[in-house]
C-alpha cells in the first residue's frame, strides 16, 4: 500500500510547484519579449504555450503529493470542501498558501536571474481599473479575471477523475486569449508577478483589484459547479 505523503512533502510540492509555473510564466515572457521583435501577439502566444505545457507537467507530477493547487483559492475551496489533507483545518490551509505565496516570489527571482536580470525587482506594468490608474473606469480586466477564475474552479470541480491536469491546462491557455487580462486566475501569481518588471510583471498598483475579482471568480465559479451537481454527487 503506497504511503501517504506528509505535510511536509505536501508543502514542498506546492513550494516547487507554484516556483515552477511562475518562473516558466515570466521566463517565457521575458525570452518571448526578447526575440519576438515588438511582435505582442507571437510573444502572447509563446508565453500561452510555455504556461500550458509547464502547468499539464507539474499537475501530473505534484498532483498525487499536493493535489498540486498552486493557488490560494484552490486552496481556500479544498478546505472548504473539507478535503485539505492530511487534516483539513485553517491552519493546514494557511501553511499551503504561505508555501505556495513563497514560491511564487521564488518562481519571479529565479526567472530574473536566469535572464541575466536584478533578481529583486517591482512590476511597473498597470494592468487597468481605477486603483491602479487613480480613475474610474478601465475595470474590464477586472471582469475578465472574474470570468477566467470563474471558469478555473469550475473545470477543476467539474473535471472527471484522472483528467483535470490537461483541461485545466487547456482552460488556463484557452483563457490566455479569450479574457483582456491573459489569465492570472490565481492570487500566487499576481503576488509573483509584481517581482518581475517584464512582459508577464504587473504593478502593485493593480494587483488588489486583480485578487478582489479572483476571489468573486472563485465563488461564482464553485456556485455554478454546485448548480450541476446530481442528488448522488451532493451527498458523497
Amino acid at each position: 500500500m503506497p504511503l501517504t505523503p506528509t505535510l511536509t512533502q505536501k508543502l514542498l510540492a506546492e513550494l516547487l510547484g507554484t516556483c515552477a509555473l511562475l518562473c516558466a510564466v515570466i521566463g517565457s515572457g521575458i525570452m518571448a519579449e526578447r526575440l519576438c521583435g515588438g511582435n505582442t501577439g507571437l510573444a502572447l502566444l509563446a508565453n500561452t504555450l510555455a504556461t500550458v505545457f509547464t502547468l499539464y507537467v507539474l499537475i501530473e507530477t505534484l498532483g498525487p503529493i499536493s493535489g498540486a493547487h498552486f493557488n490560494p483559492l484552490v486552496t481556500l475551496l479544498m478546505w472548504s470542501k473539507g478535503t485539505l489533507a492530511p487534516v483539513s483545518t485553517a491552519r493546514t490551509a494557511m501553511f499551503f498558501i504561505v508555501a505556495q505565496l513563497m514560491g511564487a516570489v521564488l518562481g519571479a527571482f529565479l526567472a530574473n536571474a536566469m535572464f541575466d536580470l536584478t533578481v529583486l525587482q517591482i512590476s511597473h506594468k498597470l494592468r487597468g481599473g481605477w486603483l491602479a490608474s487613480g480613475q474610474f473606469g478601465g475595470w474590464g480586466q477586472w471582469l475578465a479575471e472574474a470570468v477566467a477564475t470563474a471558469g478555473l474552479l469550475f473545470v477543476i470541480l467539474r473535471a472527471p477523475a484522472g483528467k483535470a491536469s490537461g483541461l485545466v491546462a487547456c482552460y488556463i491557455g484557452a483563457a490566455y486569449w479569450f479574457t483582456a487580462s491573459t489569465s492570472f486566475a490565481n492570487p500566487a501569481a499576481v503576488f509573483g508577478r509584481m517581482f518581475s518588471d517584464s512582459f508577464a510583471g504587473i504593478a502593485p498598483a493593480s494587483a488588489p483589484g486583480f485578487v478582489l475579482a479572483q476571489a468573486v471568480g472563485a465563488l461564482a465559479g464553485s456556485w455554478l459547479a454546485r448548480c450541476l451537481e446530481t442528488p448522488t454527487q451532493q451527498h458523497a
